[in-house]
């Protein structure tokens, strides 16, 4: 079974060894919605568009609170890892994979459940109700299979290995881009079959996994006697992985809040901030993907007792995630035409989207700065003041900033857009004060 100790060695080299693959992973995972929505741009229409980009706002709330959890696991079994005891290890591993059957089941019948109000609370356009409630209900239906790959990934992380992870939805993105082409454009299933793509990838990528580890004798062997949790594990899980599932979902709320303002302005702003939400995600990867290999590599430090090794893996982690971001940024500020054109060929929605793009493109370099500083948070299990943080961050500036800007400046894009920076900037300032805080009480102990 590969490993990756990140204890000993060069820092750099670890960090990068260990973010890369989680990096090229997080890529090709948002190549699943980024996809869908080029496809659904290329061969629907407008109505199209718009049910894609508000029903995957509404199924990112199920990866929001799954990430937190997964997240939550990769911790714990990192720190177990750094400490060496190789059977808290495996017991983590099966309460893991046992809760999160449990919750991915849980979560499918209570999103079925309220997915219509939830579109009206979103005022989904009436044009394109129907085709957003048809993408959403097939996409729930797999959160078997989303849960479980992502379980399956965290465990391994956690462990030490980032490679697996990334071959394996590989494997689905491919599958994925396959199906799509196949279903949209030639079989003309429209948002149904980029939502059946999606599910169906994920679903191989999940067995293809199980399979490939039970082969290479994996240190868990899959067999149901196994799926026992430990309920002391369970609760660790819990303290470690709810805070970060519930500012995950604080965050959702709050940019379901901006659809929400946005769909009442019609269908091409709905589009924009649709689109707008892809580029987000691509140009966060790199932070995201540093800041969930600091924690891993935090943690495990943390549990070896190396605390200072820990802390300079997060200059490096900021100063590689900002460069990058920065690189986003500035295609944003001189062709954001050229972004939005890579989803859609309206020129009405293009037109739409030039001011949100460069006004809220800002937000690149902001928000590498507040993932990162809790990324490193989390790998010492401060996840309740990360969920203090986020949360703060969506109820109580990002959410009045959005109802006082869309009653003042109305559908004034770029004003909407400049909002999402001036919270992440602000979060990232008192983030930082934080760490600093918590840096000085460790070198006095």
């Amino acid at each position: 079974m590969k490993e990756n100790n990140l204890t000993e060695g060069s820092i750099l080299k670890k960090l990068l060894v260990f973010a890369v693959p989680f990096l090229i992973a997080n890529v090709l995972q948002s190549l699943y919605g980024a996809v869908d929505l080029f496809v659904v741009g290329r061969y629907c229409t407008a109505e199209s568009v718009a049910a894609v980009s508000t029903g995957t706002q509404v199924t990112q709330i199920i990866t929001s609170l799954v990430t937190g959890l997964t997240l939550g696991s990769t911790v714990i079994i990192g720190q177990f890892k750094g400490q060496g005891n190789e059977a808290r290890v495996k017991q983590t591993i099966g309460t893991t994979l046992t809760v999160f059957a449990g919750v991915s089941l849980f979560l499918t019948v209570v999103m079925l459940a309220f997915e219509r109000p939830l579109l009206t609370i979103l005022r989904t356009p009436e044009e394109s109700f129907g085709l957003t409630m048809q993408y959403v209900a097939v996409c729930l239906l797999g959160n078997i299979f989303i849960c479980g790959y992502n379980a399956i990934s965290a465990v391994l992380r956690g462990y030490g290995d980032s490679a697996r992870p990334m071959m394996f939805v590989g494997i689905a993105c491919v599958i994925n881009i396959i199906l799509d082409f196949v279903f949209v454009k030639y079989c003309g299933l429209n948002v149904t079959g980029t939502a059946l793509a999606t599910v169906l990838s994920q679903g191989v990528s999940m067995f293809i996994a199980v399979a490939y580890l039970k082969k290479h004798d994996f240190l868990f062997d899959f067999k149901p006697a196994s799926f026992r949790p430990v309920w002391s594990i369970v609760k660790k899980l819990a303290y470690v992985g709810i805070p970060i599932s519930f500012q995950e979902l604080m965050v959702r709320i709050s940019f379901l809040y901006l659809m929400a303002m946005m769909n009442t302005c019609g269908v091409y702003a709905a589009s924009v901030v649709g689109i707008g939400s892809k580029y987000d995600v691509f140009a966060m990867l790199t932070s995201t993907s540093m800041a969930s290999a600091l924690a891993a590599l935090t943690a495990q430090n943390m549990g070896a007792g190396k605390p200072e090794r820990a802390r300079k893996s997060l200059w490096y982690s900021l100063g590689i995630a900002v460069a990058v971001s920065c690189l986003f940024w500035v295609w944003a500020q001189v062709n954001p035409q050229s972004m939005i054109g890579v989803f859609t060929g309206d020129s009405n929605v293009i037109a739409a989207g030039v001011p949100f793009f460069r006004s809220c493109s800002y937000d690149y370099i902001m928000t590498a700065l507040v993932f990162v500083l809790n990324g490193y948070l989390n790998g010492q299990q401060k996840t309740v003041w990360t969920m203090v943080s986020c949360t703060f961050g969506a109820v109580c500036l990002r959410i009045p900033m959005v109802y006082y800007f869309a009653k003042y400046f109305g559908n004034d894009l770029g004003m909407l857009g400049k909002i999402a920076p001036v919270v992440s900037g602000i979060m990232a300032c008192y983030t930082f004060v934080y760490v600093c805080y918590e840096g000085r009480k460790h070198e006095k102990q």
